[in-house]
């Protein structure tokens, strides 16, 4: 009879927040530079600390990877984001929830986890030398969307 494991390891899923930043048509991206998703362009963001509100650790996070100051507006989606060995086991699991921020001050510049961080135009998200993260794209034209209906409300 073959040995049964003691312990199969089940990763929980982790919250994390991403920030969606707007400003002047272009939406803020950064290179990532660790797994999952090292060296591909998505949006600034990381775990949330215990006790942290999900809109606080968007603009903690933006602030540490950009250096750009935001303010929370809303969250607005959230995407999974799965990290796989080699032999497409899965070692963590991200639930990634999406804030829409405003941009208060500041120029990009990476830092933290990022290699890059720069803003794009939506219609650069589209071409074919761009490595993004898997729902970057929809992601970011949500965020203009909701963006553009409610500065049309105020």
């Amino acid at each position: 009879m073959p040995a049964t494991p003691r312990h199969i390891f089940k990763p929980f899923p982790i919250a994390a927040t991403i920030a969606a930043v707007i400003h002047e048509g272009r939406i803020l991206l950064v290179r990532r530079a660790n797994p999952p998703d090292a060296g591909r362009w998505g949006f600034p963001g990381g775990k949330i600390e215990a006790g942290e509100p999900m809109e606080t650790a968007a603009v903690r996070e933006l602030f540490e990877e950009t250096g750009v100051r935001g303010q929370a507006r809303r969250v607005f989606t959230a995407v999974d984001a799965f990290d796989r060995d080699e032999h497409g086991r899965l070692r963590r699991h991200f639930v990634l929830i999406a804030v829409l921020c405003d941009w208060v001050a500041g120029d990009p510049v990476a830092g933290d986890d990022a290699l890059e961080a720069r803003w794009f135009r939506l219609d650069e998200l589209d071409g074919a030398g761009l490595a993004l993260s898997l729902d970057v794209a929809k992601v970011a034209r949500l965020a203009a969307d909701i963006a553009t209906q409610q500065d049309g409300r105020s």
